[in-house]
């Protein structure tokens, strides 16, 4: 490509890799990109280049510290004397989220199992305070684990599952929504942001919708907490679940938090009846008689070193706070958009093109999408990831990505195609994706 043609500009986005720089010469959270560790360059290989924090977020060095300080002194040192200040971890630790990320006053929200468990867990208890209602409602494009789960409860009481019609491009219609939901309905189960596309739900409307049907809202933040301002208080919502390995960067694995609104707590009983949500749990009493307010969603022993791990994440999170991290990635995955329209007319944009609409992922569609995926990987050094059935994602995690970051990104794929060396992989996908 000429000079001439390399410099021209798309909206408010000049082409020329030098616009990048100066993105990040005024981005106000390039320092905090200093906290996170990088995978080390290959003298062999392009400089390497990460798109997948919406997948697994990067650690701090902080965590990589405070790991071994928990490892080395707390569990090395402390032992089992360490439980003094372990025990409420996962609440001080949920209440950090819930200031800084969810917009969730204190004593709402904590840390507690996988994002599976704590799904069922809630869906549970939302269905049984709903008693003579029959439906429960998500979309056919809801992330696998919440359709599964669903599933299987409504399987387990003899309930409907109505599973709504989804654009896997641009998201549930509102209106689709209001034909769903009625006086037989328990349950609306939804994620904020489409793991697949991305697109954003309005929370506001959709609890106002699901409430005038006097049903319970159940919200899937995996792909929000952490990328885009959430507001759970504010509009009313009941209840969450969020993982805590993607933008809140707690490492392969860490527990999900949940969320249940302060006035639902008494009235609503979880089914998984562990020694961690009982009442006076070291007294080893016969009986259940569940703890008061949001303990009682609690279960098993909490791990202690992936919850450290993410209390590490989130402090980062709250310095730069969430609507710096919003404004970023708004900017980082327009930025993308454009590139990808400039330079990559094979690829079709699979998101919402309108930066309200979108969480902080872009979907780019093509046939032969896992084996380009492959070939960014293996040939160019740049991480996405796959999602059927042919989809890119491109994930730039506002708090460690660059604007020259996505720049080379996109370089590299256009080189990619223009090459068509992906033809080099096979067309079958492996299967971790």
């Amino acid at each position: 490509m000429t000079a001439a043609a390399e410099s021209r500009s798309t909206g408010d986005f000049p082409l020329d890799r030098e616009h990048a720089v100066t993105l990040d010469s005024t981005d106000p959270l390039a320092p905090l990109r200093a906290r996170f560790l990088t995978h080390r360059a290959e003298d062999d290989r392009p400089r390497p280049i990460y798109l997948d924090g919406n997948s697994l977020g990067r650690p701090t060095a902080g965590t990589v510290s405070r790991l071994a300080h928990v490892a080395e002194q707390e569990w090395g040192q402390g032992l089992v004397r360490s439980w003094s200040h372990w025990i409420d971890l996962g609440a001080r630790v949920g209440d950090l989220i819930g200031e800084h990320l969810l917009g969730a006053a204190a004593g709402q929200v904590v840390i507690s199992d996988s994002t599976t468990v704590n799904l069922y867990k809630l869906a549970a208890a939302a269905i049984d305070a709903r008693p003579g209602r029959r439906v429960i409602v998500t979309d056919d494009d809801n992330f696998p684990t919440d359709r599964y789960v669903l599933e299987g409860l409504a399987a387990r009481h003899d309930l409907e599952l109505r599973l709504l019609p989804t654009d896997i491009d641009a998201g549930l219609g509102l209106d689709a929504l209001r034909a769903a939901v009625g006086p037989d309905t328990a349950l609306v189960c939804l994620s904020h942001v489409a793991y697949r596309s991305g697109a954003l739900l309005d929370m506001g409307a959709v609890n106002r919708i699901v409430h005038d049907a006097g049903a319970l809202v159940l919200w899937d933040l995996c792909h929000a907490a952490g990328a885009v301002p959430v507001e759970l208080d504010a509009t009313a919502a009941d209840l969450a679940v969020g993982c805590s390995y993607k933008y809140l960067n707690g490492g392969p694995g860490a527990p999900a938090f949940l969320y249940v609104r302060h006035d639902l707590q008494e009235s609503l009983r979880q089914p998984i009846w562990g020694w961690f949500g009982r009442r006076d749990q070291f007294a080893m009493g016969q009986g259940y008689d569940p703890a008061p307010g949001l303990g009682s969603f609690l279960s098993g022993t909490p791990p202690i070193l992936p919850i450290a791990a993410t209390e590490e994440g989130v402090r980062v999170l709250a310095e730069a706070g969430i609507d710096r991290l919003r404004a970023k990635g708004a900017l980082l995955t327009s930025y993308l958009i454009v590139l990808a329209d400039a330079w990559l007319p094979e690829l079709r944009l699979a998101t919402p093109r309108e930066p309200a609409r979108r969480g902080s992922h872009v979907t780019l569609a093509h046939p032969d999408a896992w084996r380009i995926t492959q070939a960014l990987i293996e040939r160019a050094n740049v991480i996405p990831d796959y999602r059927t059935p042919d989809r890119l994602r491109l994930g730039p995690a506002p708090i460690c990505t660059s604007f020259v970051d996505v720049w080379d990104a996109m370089d590299r794929l256009r080189g990619i195609l223009r090459t068509r060396a992906y033809e080099d992989f096979p067309a079958t996908p492996t299967r971790v994706t």
